[in-house]
Protein backbone atom coordinates (compact mmCIF):
# COMPACT_ATOMS: atom_id res chain seq x y z
CA UNK A 1 0.00 0.00 0.00
CA UNK A 2 1.43 3.37 -0.99
CA UNK A 3 1.66 6.51 1.07
CA UNK A 4 -1.12 8.18 -0.93
CA UNK A 5 -3.63 5.52 0.17
CA UNK A 6 -2.97 5.64 3.90
CA UNK A 7 -4.96 8.68 5.10
CA UNK A 8 -8.02 6.97 6.48
CA UNK A 9 -10.10 6.29 9.58
CA UNK A 10 -7.01 6.35 11.82
CA UNK A 11 -6.29 9.95 10.81
CA UNK A 12 -9.89 11.00 11.38
CA UNK A 13 -9.84 9.35 14.79
CA UNK A 14 -6.66 11.20 15.76
CA UNK A 15 -8.22 14.51 14.71
CA UNK A 16 -11.30 13.81 16.83
CA UNK A 17 -9.13 12.90 19.83
CA UNK A 18 -7.00 16.05 19.44
CA UNK A 19 -10.13 18.17 19.19
CA UNK A 20 -11.58 16.67 22.36
CA UNK A 21 -8.33 17.21 24.27
CA UNK A 22 -8.04 20.80 23.05
CA UNK A 23 -11.59 21.54 24.21
CA UNK A 24 -10.32 21.38 27.80
CA UNK A 25 -8.20 24.52 27.28
CA UNK A 26 -9.26 28.15 27.45
CA UNK A 27 -7.34 28.93 24.26
CA UNK A 28 -6.69 26.42 21.49
CA UNK A 29 -4.28 27.39 18.72
CA UNK A 30 -4.67 25.33 15.55
CA UNK A 31 -1.33 24.66 13.85
CA UNK A 32 -1.00 23.40 10.28
CA UNK A 33 1.68 21.21 8.68
CA UNK A 34 1.67 19.54 5.28
CA UNK A 35 3.80 16.62 6.52
CA UNK A 36 2.53 13.38 8.09
CA UNK A 37 2.28 12.53 11.76
CA UNK A 38 5.70 11.63 13.17
CA UNK A 39 7.57 13.97 10.83
CA UNK A 40 10.21 16.08 12.68
CA UNK A 41 8.41 19.41 12.15
CA UNK A 42 5.09 17.92 13.29
CA UNK A 43 6.66 16.38 16.39
CA UNK A 44 8.48 19.62 17.23
CA UNK A 45 5.24 21.63 17.26
CA UNK A 46 3.62 18.91 19.36
CA UNK A 47 6.45 19.23 21.89
CA UNK A 48 6.10 23.00 21.79
CA UNK A 49 2.41 22.50 22.54
CA UNK A 50 3.29 20.40 25.59
CA UNK A 51 5.58 23.19 26.83
CA UNK A 52 2.93 25.85 26.28
CA UNK A 53 0.22 23.83 28.02
CA UNK A 54 2.44 23.15 31.04
CA UNK A 55 3.76 26.70 31.33
CA UNK A 56 0.29 28.22 30.99
CA UNK A 57 -1.14 25.97 33.68
CA UNK A 58 -3.28 24.18 31.12
CA UNK A 59 -4.88 27.34 29.73
CA UNK A 60 -3.33 27.24 26.24
CA UNK A 61 -3.22 24.25 23.90
CA UNK A 62 -1.74 23.81 20.44
CA UNK A 63 -3.66 21.42 18.22
CA UNK A 64 -1.37 20.14 15.46
CA UNK A 65 -3.22 19.33 12.24
CA UNK A 66 -0.73 17.41 10.12
CA UNK A 67 -0.91 15.72 6.70
CA UNK A 68 -2.25 18.87 4.96
CA UNK A 69 -5.59 18.51 6.72
CA UNK A 70 -6.08 22.27 6.42
CA UNK A 71 -4.68 22.48 2.88
CA UNK A 72 -1.36 22.67 1.10
CA UNK A 73 1.19 25.27 2.20
CA UNK A 74 0.30 28.04 -0.25
CA UNK A 75 -3.38 27.84 0.75
CA UNK A 76 -2.71 27.71 4.48
CA UNK A 77 -0.59 30.87 4.31
CA UNK A 78 -3.67 32.86 3.28
CA UNK A 79 -5.77 31.21 5.99
CA UNK A 80 -3.12 32.02 8.57
CA UNK A 81 -2.94 35.67 7.52
CA UNK A 82 -6.64 36.09 8.17
CA UNK A 83 -6.67 34.15 11.44
CA UNK A 84 -8.55 31.09 10.17
CA UNK A 85 -5.42 29.10 11.10
CA UNK A 86 -3.52 30.27 14.19
CA UNK A 87 -0.09 28.77 13.58
CA UNK A 88 1.66 27.36 10.54
CA UNK A 89 4.86 25.53 9.76
CA UNK A 90 5.76 26.36 6.17
CA UNK A 91 8.86 26.18 4.02
CA UNK A 92 10.29 29.56 3.06
CA UNK A 93 9.55 29.01 -0.65
CA UNK A 94 5.79 29.69 -0.56
CA UNK A 95 6.48 32.89 1.43
CA UNK A 96 8.78 34.32 -1.26
CA UNK A 97 6.09 36.38 -2.97
CA UNK A 98 4.86 37.81 0.36
CA UNK A 99 7.96 38.40 2.51
CA UNK A 100 10.76 39.37 0.14
CA UNK A 101 13.51 38.70 2.67
CA UNK A 102 12.64 35.00 2.53
CA UNK A 103 13.81 34.93 -1.09
CA UNK A 104 17.42 35.36 0.00
CA UNK A 105 17.48 32.29 2.26
CA UNK A 106 15.70 30.39 -0.53
CA UNK A 107 18.47 31.06 -3.04
CA UNK A 108 20.35 27.98 -4.27
CA UNK A 109 23.70 27.40 -2.55
CA UNK A 110 23.32 30.52 -0.35
CA UNK A 111 24.39 28.37 2.62
CA UNK A 112 27.65 26.42 2.67
CA UNK A 113 26.09 23.70 4.79
CA UNK A 114 23.64 23.07 7.62
CA UNK A 115 25.97 24.45 10.30
CA UNK A 116 26.39 27.67 8.32
CA UNK A 117 22.60 27.96 7.97
CA UNK A 118 22.18 27.53 11.73
CA UNK A 119 24.76 30.23 12.49
CA UNK A 120 23.03 32.66 10.14
CA UNK A 121 19.47 31.98 11.27
CA UNK A 122 20.38 31.90 14.99
CA UNK A 123 21.95 35.37 14.75
CA UNK A 124 20.88 38.91 13.89
CA UNK A 125 20.11 38.04 10.26
CA UNK A 126 17.63 35.40 11.36
CA UNK A 127 15.97 37.81 13.81
CA UNK A 128 15.74 40.43 11.07
CA UNK A 129 13.96 38.02 8.73
CA UNK A 130 11.55 36.87 11.45
CA UNK A 131 10.65 40.52 12.10
CA UNK A 132 9.98 41.01 8.38
CA UNK A 133 6.92 38.74 8.60
CA UNK A 134 4.91 41.07 10.86
CA UNK A 135 4.02 43.82 8.35
CA UNK A 136 2.46 41.09 6.21
CA UNK A 137 0.18 39.73 8.93
CA UNK A 138 2.39 37.05 10.48
CA UNK A 139 4.48 36.72 13.62
CA UNK A 140 7.72 34.88 12.94
CA UNK A 141 8.39 32.53 15.86
CA UNK A 142 11.20 30.16 14.93
CA UNK A 143 13.12 28.33 12.24
CA UNK A 144 13.02 24.57 11.88
CA UNK A 145 15.39 22.40 9.89
CA UNK A 146 14.27 21.40 6.43
CA UNK A 147 17.39 19.54 5.39
CA UNK A 148 19.28 19.72 2.12
CA UNK A 149 17.17 19.43 -1.01
CA UNK A 150 18.44 17.36 -3.94
CA UNK A 151 17.07 16.14 -7.25
CA UNK A 152 15.27 12.86 -7.82
CA UNK A 153 13.57 11.45 -10.90
CA UNK A 154 12.14 8.38 -12.58
CA UNK A 155 14.18 8.50 -15.81
CA UNK A 156 17.94 8.43 -15.35
CA UNK A 157 20.87 9.30 -13.05
CA UNK A 158 21.54 13.05 -12.94
CA UNK A 159 25.31 13.53 -12.79
CA UNK A 160 25.64 16.95 -14.44
CA UNK A 161 23.68 20.07 -15.34
CA UNK A 162 23.33 18.73 -18.88
CA UNK A 163 21.35 15.74 -17.60
CA UNK A 164 18.55 18.08 -16.47
CA UNK A 165 17.97 19.50 -19.95
CA UNK A 166 14.31 19.27 -20.91
CA UNK A 167 13.27 17.33 -17.80
CA UNK A 168 9.92 18.23 -16.21
CA UNK A 169 10.77 18.86 -12.56
CA UNK A 170 8.28 19.75 -9.84
CA UNK A 171 9.19 22.71 -7.64
CA UNK A 172 7.47 24.56 -4.82
CA UNK A 173 5.23 27.41 -5.89
CA UNK A 174 7.98 30.01 -5.84
CA UNK A 175 9.47 32.12 -8.64
CA UNK A 176 12.94 31.56 -7.18
CA UNK A 177 12.65 27.80 -7.65
CA UNK A 178 11.07 28.13 -11.10
CA UNK A 179 13.98 30.30 -12.23
CA UNK A 180 16.48 27.93 -10.61
CA UNK A 181 15.22 25.08 -12.78
CA UNK A 182 15.15 27.23 -15.90
CA UNK A 183 18.79 28.21 -15.29
CA UNK A 184 19.62 24.50 -15.19
CA UNK A 185 17.83 23.84 -18.48
CA UNK A 186 14.88 21.96 -17.00
CA UNK A 187 11.16 22.68 -17.30
CA UNK A 188 9.94 23.79 -13.89
CA UNK A 189 6.48 22.55 -12.89
CA UNK A 190 5.10 24.33 -9.80
CA UNK A 191 2.82 21.91 -7.99
CA UNK A 192 1.41 21.36 -4.47
CA UNK A 193 3.39 18.78 -2.49
CA UNK A 194 0.41 16.45 -2.16
CA UNK A 195 0.10 16.02 -5.93
CA UNK A 196 3.70 14.99 -6.60
CA UNK A 197 3.37 11.24 -6.02
CA UNK A 198 0.65 10.72 -8.62
CA UNK A 199 2.39 13.12 -11.04
CA UNK A 200 5.58 11.06 -10.84
CA UNK A 201 3.64 7.82 -11.10
CA UNK A 202 1.72 8.89 -14.21
CA UNK A 203 4.59 10.69 -15.93
CA UNK A 204 3.11 14.17 -15.67
CA UNK A 205 6.52 15.11 -14.27
CA UNK A 206 9.89 13.39 -14.59
CA UNK A 207 11.26 14.39 -11.21
CA UNK A 208 11.23 16.67 -8.21
CA UNK A 209 13.62 17.89 -5.52
CA UNK A 210 13.51 17.49 -1.77
CA UNK A 211 15.32 16.21 1.32
CA UNK A 212 15.76 12.63 2.56
CA UNK A 213 12.79 12.60 5.00
CA UNK A 214 10.37 14.11 2.48
CA UNK A 215 11.56 11.81 -0.31
CA UNK A 216 10.97 8.85 1.98
CA UNK A 217 7.86 9.81 4.00
CA UNK A 218 5.95 10.91 0.90
CA UNK A 219 6.61 7.59 -0.79
CA UNK A 220 8.20 9.39 -3.75
CA UNK A 221 11.10 6.93 -3.65
CA UNK A 222 8.62 4.27 -4.76
CA UNK A 223 8.13 6.01 -8.11
CA UNK A 224 11.44 7.86 -8.56
CA UNK A 225 14.42 5.51 -8.58
CA UNK A 226 17.27 8.01 -8.93
CA UNK A 227 18.41 10.45 -6.21
CA UNK A 228 21.28 12.88 -6.82
CA UNK A 229 22.94 14.44 -3.77
CA UNK A 230 23.72 17.83 -5.27
CA UNK A 231 22.20 19.63 -2.22
CA UNK A 232 21.25 22.77 -4.14
CA UNK A 233 19.01 24.15 -1.41
CA UNK A 234 19.23 24.30 2.38
CA UNK A 235 16.04 26.21 3.10
CA UNK A 236 15.00 26.74 6.72
CA UNK A 237 11.36 26.15 7.60
CA UNK A 238 9.38 28.96 9.22
CA UNK A 239 7.04 28.56 12.18
CA UNK A 240 4.70 31.54 12.11
CA UNK A 241 1.57 32.68 13.88
CA UNK A 242 -1.32 34.73 12.56
CA UNK A 243 -1.05 38.32 13.77
CA UNK A 244 -4.84 38.27 14.13
CA UNK A 245 -4.56 35.40 16.62
CA UNK A 246 -1.42 36.84 18.21
CA UNK A 247 -3.08 40.15 19.02
CA UNK A 248 -5.79 38.34 20.99
CA UNK A 249 -3.18 37.08 23.47
CA UNK A 250 -1.89 38.94 26.51
CA UNK A 251 1.73 40.16 26.39
CA UNK A 252 2.56 37.49 28.97
CA UNK A 253 1.12 34.71 26.83
CA UNK A 254 2.87 36.09 23.75
CA UNK A 255 6.19 35.93 25.62
CA UNK A 256 5.39 32.39 26.76
CA UNK A 257 4.78 31.24 23.16
CA UNK A 258 7.91 32.97 21.85
CA UNK A 259 10.03 31.27 24.49
CA UNK A 260 8.51 27.86 23.82
CA UNK A 261 9.24 28.27 20.09
CA UNK A 262 12.83 29.15 20.91
CA UNK A 263 13.15 26.24 23.33
CA UNK A 264 11.82 23.67 20.86
CA UNK A 265 14.21 24.69 18.05
CA UNK A 266 17.16 22.51 19.22
CA UNK A 267 14.72 19.65 19.77
CA UNK A 268 13.58 19.96 16.17
CA UNK A 269 17.21 19.83 15.02
CA UNK A 270 17.81 16.63 16.96
CA UNK A 271 14.64 15.07 15.60
CA UNK A 272 15.60 16.12 12.08
CA UNK A 273 19.11 14.70 12.22
CA UNK A 274 17.82 11.37 13.52
CA UNK A 275 15.05 11.19 10.92
CA UNK A 276 17.46 11.97 8.06
CA UNK A 277 19.50 8.88 8.93
CA UNK A 278 16.44 6.64 9.15
CA UNK A 279 15.03 7.95 5.86
CA UNK A 280 18.33 7.57 4.02
CA UNK A 281 18.68 3.98 5.23
CA UNK A 282 15.14 3.14 4.11
CA UNK A 283 15.63 4.69 0.66
CA UNK A 284 18.95 2.92 0.10
CA UNK A 285 17.47 -0.38 1.25
CA UNK A 286 14.65 0.04 -1.28
CA UNK A 287 17.20 -0.03 -4.09
CA UNK A 288 17.07 3.60 -5.17
CA UNK A 289 20.20 4.52 -7.11
CA UNK A 290 22.04 7.22 -5.15
CA UNK A 291 24.38 9.52 -7.07
CA UNK A 292 26.53 10.90 -4.26
CA UNK A 293 29.73 11.91 -6.03
CA UNK A 294 28.97 15.02 -8.03
CA UNK A 295 30.77 18.23 -8.93
CA UNK A 296 28.58 21.04 -7.60
CA UNK A 297 30.61 23.82 -9.24
CA UNK A 298 28.69 23.90 -12.57
CA UNK A 299 25.39 23.95 -10.65
CA UNK A 300 26.60 26.89 -8.54
CA UNK A 301 27.87 28.78 -11.58
CA UNK A 302 24.51 28.35 -13.33
CA UNK A 303 22.79 30.24 -10.48
CA UNK A 304 24.30 33.66 -11.30
CA UNK A 305 21.18 34.89 -13.19
CA UNK A 306 18.93 33.66 -10.37
CA UNK A 307 20.82 35.81 -7.86
CA UNK A 308 20.79 38.78 -10.25
CA UNK A 309 17.02 38.55 -10.65
CA UNK A 310 15.92 37.81 -7.10
CA UNK A 311 18.51 39.60 -4.96
CA UNK A 312 17.87 42.72 -6.99
CA UNK A 313 17.53 45.51 -4.42
CA UNK A 314 20.17 47.08 -2.14
CA UNK A 315 18.48 45.50 0.89
CA UNK A 316 18.45 41.98 -0.56
CA UNK A 317 21.97 42.29 -2.00
CA UNK A 318 23.16 43.33 1.45
CA UNK A 319 21.49 40.27 2.99
CA UNK A 320 23.28 38.01 0.51
CA UNK A 321 26.62 39.64 1.28
CA UNK A 322 26.11 39.36 5.05
CA UNK A 323 25.05 35.72 4.84
CA UNK A 324 28.04 34.81 2.70
CA UNK A 325 30.33 36.66 5.10
CA UNK A 326 29.03 34.80 8.15
CA UNK A 327 31.67 32.38 9.38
Amino acid sequence: MTYMKTLSAALLASVAFAGAAAAECEVTLRSSDTHPDGYPTVEAVKQMGAMVKERSGGRICIEVLHSAQLGEEKDTIEQTKFGVIDMNRVSMGPFNSTVEETKVVSLPFIFRGTDHMHRVMDGPIGEEILAAFEPHGFIGLAYFDGGSRSFYNSKKPITSVADLAGMKVRVMQSDVFVDMMSALGANATPMPYGEVYSALQTGVIDGAENNWPSFESSGHFEVAGYYTLNEHLIVPEALVMSKVSWDKLTPEDQALIRQAAKDVTPINRELWAAREKVSEEKVRAAGVQIIDSIDKTPFIEAMVPVYEKHANTPKLKDLVTRIQATE
